[in-house]
Formats: C-alpha cells, structure tokens, sequence
C-alpha cells in the first residue's frame, strides 16, 4: 500500500491576479490540464492512492474536477468522441480524492495539520498544488525511498541564485555518505545573501514521519531573517532553472 499525499491548495493565489479572481490557481490551464491534476499524478506515479486537497473558500472547482460528469460523459460517447470522453474521466479515475476545508488562512503550517486526522501516525507526502516536477523526475519516489531508508522526514531542496535567495527560505546542510542526500541543520527565512548559510531553498515538498502527538502552539509567521527550530532529516537535491526543476534530485525534510 503507498502512502498518503496531502495538497495543500487553499491559497489566494494573489501573484497570479487577475487570473485568480475568480478561478483558483491550482486549476490555471498547463497545456490541456490544470495544474492540480499533474501534482496528483506525480503522486500516483509514486504509488500514492489516496489523496487529501486542503481547500479554502471559493475553491469548489478542484473538487469539481476530480469529481465525473455523467452528463458530459454521456454527450461525449453519442458523439463517438472517445478521445476526449477518456481525457474527461482519467480525472475521476487517478485516486481517491479527499477534500477538507481551511477554514482560516493560518499559514502552510496550519494547512497540513487540518490533515492530522487523515494522515494519523503514518508516514505521508506533502505536495504543493501549484508546483509542478517534470513527471519523467522520480523525485517523489526517491524520497519515499530515503525516508524509510533513513526513518527520517526528506524535503526537496532546490539550487537558487544566490542574489536571489533573500526571496526564500535556505537551509544549512551538512554532506552525508549519499551523493544526492545532505542533511538539514538548519533553516533561515529568507535570509540577506550575505547571511545565507546556502543557496539551498526548500521546496516544501515533504516526505513527513509523524512524531508522537504533543500540544502544538498556534501557527505563526517567521520575521525575515528569523531561524526554524533545525531539522532532523535529509534532502534530496537538484538544480533548478527558469522557474523549472529539472535534472538530479531534490530533497523534502
């Protein structure tokens, strides 16, 4: 059985206005699919099944889209139309699809935990909805590997520019005797270059191990410059270039 995935895709989606005024970013066309549906087949092409989107309000249309047709369907096979029919279901057939709400926008943080209950002890990923892996990358498959090969969280760290690594978070890493595994000791928010331990961003794609449930303080944004609590984990690391991953792999902590 593979693991869970978790998506969080409650966001405004305010870079992309006006585009997302009133369509949610997660469902912007990407040649002939919305951008949702490539995160779910990456992680059904690493044998995750069963899947969780974290929406806000006004974000009807993912479950929408997951969700079949008849009507359309039933049009489509009067036509003979069976190359489109089959493109209009593949979406109902990828997984099975769980939707909750986030009812208020506390942060990435907060939008994984609305998962706890679905996830419960077990290990899971944790994909962005907007951010997309060339499928031919088994990035998501590798770092399941690593994270039960190490009993660890992996996060995928990805290659900036070091001009322009005050836009992210970086982490401090130490080498490991795996060629495409550091280890994460430390994470920066969006330091000045001069102040960066890396030109390492994590890109916020985990592999999580559960830790035992303890009382959790409520979700807060970090100051630049101000540093996480460090990580127990390893990453997966590639380049990335023009606002596209491509090449070796990255981590997830």
């Amino acid at each position: 059985m593979g693991i869970k995935t978790v998506i969080p895709a409650a966001g405004l989606g305010t870079r992309f206005l006006p585009a997302t005024k009133a369509m949610p970013k997660e469902m912007l066309p990407v040649v002939d699919k919305p951008a949702i549906q490539y995160v779910v087949e990456e992680a059904v092409s690493a044998g995750s099944d069963d899947v969780l989107v974290v929406v806000g309000r006004n974000k009807n249309a993912l479950a929408n889209h997951f969700d079949r047709v008849t009507e359309l369907e039933h049009t489509l096979e009067r036509k003979g139309d069976a190359a489109k029919l089959a493109k209009v279901m593949e979406a109902s057939r990828l997984a099975d699809i769980h939707f909750v709400r986030q009812g208020d926008p506390l942060g990435l943080g907060h939008a994984v935990l609305r998962a706890r209950r679905h996830v419960g002890q077990e290990t899971f990923a944790v994909l962005l909805g907007d951010d997309l892996i060339d499928a031919r990358d088994p990035l998501l498959t590798r770092m399941i590997e690593a994270s039960a090969q190490k009993s660890a969280t992996v996060i995928a760290l990805m290659e900036v520019d070091p001009a322009q690594i005050h836009l992210y978070g970086c982490a401090a890493v130490e080498a490991t005797d795996d060629a495409d595994l550091v280890k994460v000791v430390d994470l920066v928010e969006k330091p000045a270059a001069a102040d960066a331990p890396s030109n390492l961003a994590p890109q916020v794609q985990p592999a999580a191990r559960p830790r035992p449930r303890r009382p959790r303080p409520r979700p807060r944004r970090l100051a630049q410059g101000a540093r996480h609590r460090p990580l127990i984990g390893h990453s997966i690391h590639r380049k990335q270039f023009r606002n596209r991953t491509v090449s070796s792999e990255k981590s997830r902590t």
